[in-house]
């Protein structure tokens, strides 16, 4: 899903480049089709990645940094675990008002213990 956003960031960009080379001389259609058709396949992919998630329950929060909560209870208290691409494991919690942010370490079992 990051590499898809990504490569659709990348697209956008060609294609404005491409929009000034043809409104500079007239040239550069077949380039402008052939990377349209590219960022509509990739749309196309990175749209059914986020659609496949929400039918999980995956609440996609930032498709940049590849940023996911997913609903759960915690001490019969609805809250959101958190990951974020780049992370081993869903290891982190919030409240859903506060956000990333207000993210939270894991640590459920430990309070059982005291």
């Amino acid at each position: 899903m990051v590499e898809l956003r990504s490569r659709l960031r990348e697209l956008e960009g060609e294609q404005r480049d491409v929009v000034k080379l043809i409104a500079g001389n007239g040239s550069g259609y077949a380039v402008a089709e052939s990377r349209s058709d590219e960022f509509t396949a990739t749309l196309r992919e990175l749209e059914g990645c986020v659609k496949d998630l929400d039918d999980l329950g995956v609440q996609v929060k930032d498709l940049d940094a590849g940023l996911l909560d997913f609903p759960a209870l915690r001490e019969g208290e609805e809250v959101l675990l958190c990951w974020k691409v780049g992370e081993d494991a869903v290891e982190w919690w919030h409240r859903e008002e506060d956000g990333y942010a207000g993210r939270k370490p894991i640590d459920w079992g430990e309070e059982d213990d005291a």
